[in-house]
C-alpha cells in the first residue's frame, strides 16, 4: 500500500496560478483571428504545464476546474455556465487519458496525445452546445470534425511547447522529479 501524500500549499498556488493566467491571458488575447479552437493553444500549455510540475493525478481537472469558475466570476468568454465546461471537460479527458498512457513514452508523444485528449473533449462542449441549440445532427458532426481538426492543430502547438519549458525547469532545478 502506498502512502498519500497530501497536496502541499505550495502546489495548491501553482494550481490556482496556471488558472488565473490561462483565464488572464484568454480575456487579454481575445483575438478575432476568425479560427477556431485557438483558445486550445492556452488550455493544453498550461493544463499540462501544471500536470508536468506536480505530476499528480487530478492536477490538470483542478486546474481547469478552477480556470471555469474564475471566467465565469470574471465573465471571460461567451455561453454563460458552459464557460466552466469549455475549461473542465479538455482538463477532465487529459487527465483520464494519463491514466491510460505509460510513463515510459516519449515526453513529446505524451504531450501531444494530451493535448488532442483534451481538444476532443473540447469540441465534445461545442457540438453538445450546438445539439442544444436545435442543430441538425449531420450539421454538429461536421462542426465537430472542423473543431477537432482546428483545435488540434493549436493544441499540438501548445503542448510542443510544454516539454523545453519542463527541462528547463528541470536544468535549473526547480523541478524536483525524475520522471513527467
Amino acid at each position: 500500500m502506498t502512502k498519500k501524500i497530501p497536496l502541499s500549499l505550495q502546489d495548491s498556488l501553482f494550481v490556482g496560478f496556471c488558472a488565473t493566467l490561462l483565464v488572464a491571458l484568454t480575456g487579454m488575447l481575445r483575438l478575432k483571428l476568425g479560427l477556431s479552437g485557438h483558445s486550445m493553444f492556452l488550455m493544453s500549455f498550461f493544463y499540462l504545464i501544471c500536470y508536468g510540475v506536480l505530476g499528480r493525478f487530478g492536477s490538470m481537472t483542478a486546474c481547469g476546474v478552477i480556470a471555469g469558475i474564475v471566467a465565469m466570476a470574471l465573465g471571460v468568454g461567451k455561453g454563460g455556465p458552459m464557460i466552466l465546461l469549455k475549461f473542465a471537460l479538455p482538463a477532465i479527458a487529459m487527465d483520464l487519458v494519463a491514466l491510460l498512457l505509460p510513463l515510459s513514452m516519449n515526453l513529446h508523444w505524451r504531450c501531444v496525445i494530451l493535448g488532442i485528449a483534451g481538444c476532443i473533449a473540447w469540441a465534445g462542449k461545442v457540438a453538445l452546445t450546438n445539439v442544444l441549440a436545435g442543430m441538425a445532427l449531420d450539421v454538429v458532426l461536421i462542426q465537430w470534425g472542423l473543431s477537432v481538426l482546428k483545435g488540434g492543430f493549436f493544441a499540438t502547438l501548445g503542448a510542443l511547447l510544454v516539454p523545453p519549458v519542463l527541462m528547463r525547469l528541470k536544468a535549473h532545478d526547480l523541478l524536483h522529479r525524475d520522471k513527467f
